[in-house]
């Protein structure tokens, strides 16, 4: 009885996501294992638009862990930063916050693709070329440095932030699949194709190799950019 009346002036303390953000009906995405909202502060204490994603199912997944722990070890301006973690202890509904970014590059090349088909003229800059691919490969070399594998690089997953001082600045998102390269590496081909898109795929990935280096991250890069 005494367990019981804990948890439940426990549950009364505990702050939830509802309760300092507003989000509702404000889907923008979808990242690998659940769907990202934009969200404001309800107390108005700053103007910034922030991403919530909220983790499909209820309570933490391995998946959900593994993203959790690497997130929170790594900081370097080009891969997306975990603010802070909700968990709604009556729901089970985990929620992680980032910083909000206005574009992705898939996005970015939709839009270009569209302006060409309709013979309209919008100026591509070899300058801004090279400053999305020199950020791409910083911020892959610094997990790479780090032992991790992303696994899954693609226009989706490159952010590019479109406001305040952060403008033009790229953060690699999307950790869902991301690995250690310590650990036991499941074949890509074995997950499901409709989340782990084809496209970028190295060769070896696409043959079912058991065994992987983190050049499948630069041929993806490569591919990208192609």
């Amino acid at each position: 009885m005494v367990d019981a009346e804990f948890k439940r002036k426990l549950n009364e303390i505990r702050e939830k996501v509802e309760d300092h953000f507003d989000f509702e009906g404000c889907k923008v995405g979808r990242g690998t294992y659940g769907s990202v909202y934009k969200a404001k502060r309800k107390d108005g204490t700053d103007n910034r638009e922030y991403a919530l994603k909220q983790i499909e199912g209820t309570g933490l997944s391995m998946s959900a862990c593994r993203e959790i722990a690497l997130l929170r070890e790594l900081k370097h301006p080009n891969v997306i930063t975990l603010q802070r973690v909700f968990l709604n202890h009556t729901t089970r509904r985990v929620w992680l916050l980032f910083d909000f970014a206005e574009h992705d590059l898939w996005h970015i090349i939709k839009f270009h693709r569209t302006t060409k088909a309709n013979k309209s003229t919008v100026q591509v800059y070899g300058n801004m070329v090279k400053s999305l691919m020199y950020q791409i490969l910083d911020g892959i070399h610094y997990l790479h440095d780090n032992w991790i594998l992303h696994r899954d690089l693609k226009p989706a997953n490159i952010l590019v932030m479109g406001e305040g001082p952060d403008r033009g600045l790229v953060k690699i998102a999307d950790l869902g699949f991301a690995r250690l390269f310590y650990q036991p590496l499941k074949p890509l081909a074995d997950l499901d194709p409709v989340v782990v898109t084809f496209w970028y795929r190295a060769p070896e990935l696409l043959l079912g190799a058991r065994h992987y280096t983190k050049a499948i991250d630069i041929w993806a890069i490569g591919c990208i950019f192609a």
